[in-house]
């Protein structure tokens, strides 16, 4: 299979040019700039080093220029897993903001009763982090003793006067 040469056209070469600035999503941009540089003539691995990326993804540019031209090269999907807790958010939050819990232990038993999905102490503490809830660290409070005792030393002035 021969290699696929990337000429644009002046349209085209503006509306790279522009994007490769401009466009909000920043692989859409390296994307651009490897096609510009791959019409100016570098080679493949010339543009990946020029712009930081791996040549399987300058291979991808050009593979998704060929294939949908430069709306090819705008879309941008990102297959990422959505969390099965996902759609038990409100009611988790709601439960937790009535009855706060004391440990991710409770945490996740409190959302396995709810949901009826187990969870590890990690992922519950990701997912309660990402629902914007904080943990409160409970600890001592201090007391100064009191100063009745006779085995407690008198406080000693901070300045001393010589007299």
């Amino acid at each position: 299979m021969d290699r696929f040469r990337v000429q644009l056209t002046e349209e085209q070469q503006r509306v790279v040019n522009e994007e490769r600035t401009f466009h909000p999503n920043p692989r859409v941009r390296e994307s651009m700039l490897v096609l510009l540089l791959l019409h100016k003539g570098f080679t493949r691995q010339q543009a990946a080093q020029i712009v930081g990326v791996g040549r399987a993804t300058v291979q991808r540019s050009v593979a998704a220029f060929r294939h949908g031209g430069l709306d090819g090269l705008r879309q941008w999907n990102v297959n990422r897993p959505v969390s099965e807790m996902a759609s038990y958010r409100e009611l988790i939050r709601e439960s937790f903001e009535k009855q706060p819990v004391c440990t991710v232990a409770e945490a996740g038993e409190r959302i396995f009763q709810l949901t009826g999905l187990r969870r590890g102490p990690s992922q519950v503490r990701k997912f309660l982090k990402d629902l914007g809830l904080k943990f409160q660290r409970v600890r001592m409070v201090p007391v100064p003793p009191k100063k009745t005792w006779p085995s407690t030393p008198k406080p000693k002035p901070i300045f001393s006067t010589l007299s």
